[in-house]
């Protein structure tokens, strides 16, 4: 029971830690799309959903990269800041996608315009699925540590291994 708790807690840790930025970066994007399609009744972006989505996208993109960069990935974050954020937007980006994705086949496909709908498919199946993606995505390319992006670092090719960082945390 020890070894499998040496190897899983600290991965555990990282995924609950990964869920609490997710959960700002989910306020944020929510909140966000529905103030920008329903405030008042009719918000500013209601006649343009996937325009709401992505603005309030970019919004949740940078608070969850903060946290997941000094938080959540701190040990194995790069040190060329730009660039982390860089590969981060393009992951959140590749997220968004999938999340706009379920949001345009619900409203124009099936025709589902209610914001019950557009949430639903947006923040409910749409982010759950880049969620998913975003996790492995983030751990394995942006933070890894690894100076050029190319793969994982020996940091996080030790996690793998040993469910802990070089330095015995996560």
């Amino acid at each position: 029971m020890d070894a499998w708790r040496e190897r899983w807690t600290p991965l555990v840790r990282q995924v609950m830690q990964f869920g609490v930025v997710g959960c700002a970066g989910f306020i944020v994007d929510v909140g966000g799309f529905n103030l920008l399609r329903f405030a008042g009744g009719e918000g500013p972006l209601y006649d343009f959903p996937l325009s709401a989505k992505v603005a309030s996208g970019a919004a949740a993109t940078v608070v969850s990269w903060l946290g997941n960069r000094y938080w959540t990935f701190r040990h194995t974050r790069r040190q060329a800041a730009h660039h982390e954020f860089a590969l981060f937007a393009l992951m959140a980006t590749l997220g968004t996608l999938i999340a706009l994705g379920c949001l345009w086949f619900s409203h124009y496909v099936l025709d589902l315009r209610s914001p019950l709908a557009d949430n639903v498919a947006a923040n409910g199946v749409g982010l759950v699925l880049a969620m998913t993606f975003r996790f492995w995505a983030y751990r394995r390319h942006v933070f890894s540590g690894h100076g050029d992006g190319s793969g994982p670092s020996e940091a996080a090719e030790e996690l793998d291994r040993e469910g802990q960082t070089v330095s015995g945390r996560v």
